[in-house]
């Protein structure tokens, strides 16, 4: 092959390289340049009725009206997709709908896709308004979720480490999202033994102390936990308290410590709404039978169910249920 030939073919390859390169390059700067996908400026009002709906359907405990709340919000969401709220609620309702399937008399496989809208919307949700740190939560708890569905260990990766970043936006919120996501895990695992000490951790924040991990009685912190948004019953959350007690003494009672459940449980009887929590009956069963939960609690089976609050008929809505 004489030299001027092998100059063509040189040149020719290259410019066919730095065709392609054109043509990628070109690609990536169209879609970097596109506009921002922005919040909207004013709530409409379509947007502000479909609130009502997924209030009334969320605190209601209307888990048969799910589909028909997440109709009425997507023809809000359609009308306005900039709406980080509508967009939220719609997140909040998929992951409703498969935290709880367990009311199902049976379960569709096809439930899966409920996780995977669920972080769609929670991720749209969290590009609007990524100043709500409990947006980011439930978008790391989605995006684990649907790892775990999928066996997709990157994007189970990646939700964990969302997760450490919405812990240190609002620790008093987060941890408890973290732990309790964690708390289906194996009870020797690395995971759950994490999800227990973020509850721990939770309860460290909100006392203002490090709470006494062998009697953690709540009566020596409470007063010093009504400033503390998280770690109160709020509008959002009535039995948010009862809740957080039931979930983290059911950890416990799992991870072999039946005794420190026992006053863990009972720490949400001090709570001010506990006369009227639906699921006060659940606590008191769980506190008699605490330590014959353990061997139940702690099989790593998942079907059936452990008997948990998380993957219960109420995982949700022992904290949400008015």
């Amino acid at each position: 092959m004489n030299s001027r030939r092998k100059v063509f073919i040189t040149v020719g390859a290259f410019l066919g390289i730095a065709a392609v390169a054109t043509a990628v390059d070109y690609r990536q700067i169209a879609t970097w340049s596109a506009p921002e996908k922005r919040p909207i400026g004013a709530r409409s009002a379509a947007a502000i009725a479909a609130d009502s709906t997924f209030w009334r359907t969320f605190h209601g405990a209307q888990y048969d009206h799910i589909q028909d709340a997440i109709e009425t919000l997507a023809r809000a969401y359609v009308a306005t997709p900039n709406d980080p709220t509508t967009a939220a609620h719609l997140g909040w309702l998929h992951i409703w709908r498969i935290a709880e399937h367990a009311r199902m008399a049976s379960t569709p496989a096809a439930i899966i896709e409920d996780m995977a809208l669920a972080r769609r919307y929670f991720s749209d949700a969290v590009a609007l308004d990524p100043s709500d740190a409990r947006k980011l939560g439930f978008l790391a708890s989605a995006t684990m979720g649907e790892g775990s569905i999928e066996g997709n260990e990157r994007l189970t990766r990646q939700g964990y480490f969302l997760m450490q970043d919405a812990i240190k936006a609002w620790p008093a919120f987060n941890l408890f999202t973290a732990g309790y996501v964690f708390s289906t895990q194996p009870a020797q695992s690395k995971q759950f033994r994490e999800g227990l000490e973020w509850q721990w951790r939770n309860l460290d924040v909100c006392a203002r102390e490090h709470v006494d991990r062998s009697h953690p009685e709540a009566s020596a912190y409470l007063a010093r936990v009504t400033d503390q948004r998280a770690c109160l019953n709020t509008w959002i959350a009535p039995h948010n308290a009862e809740g957080f007690y039931l979930n983290m003494g059911d950890m416990l009672v799992k991870s072999g410590d039946w005794r420190g459940a026992q006053v863990t449980y009972a720490n949400a009887k001090l709570t001010p709404g506990y006369a009227t929590w639906p699921f006060a009956r659940v606590l008191e069963d769980r506190i008699r039978n605490a330590e014959a939960n353990v061997s139940r609690f702690s099989g790593n089976d998942p079907d059936p169910p452990s008997g948990m609050m998380n993957g219960s008929a109420f995982s949700c809505m022992g904290c949400h249920q008015q």
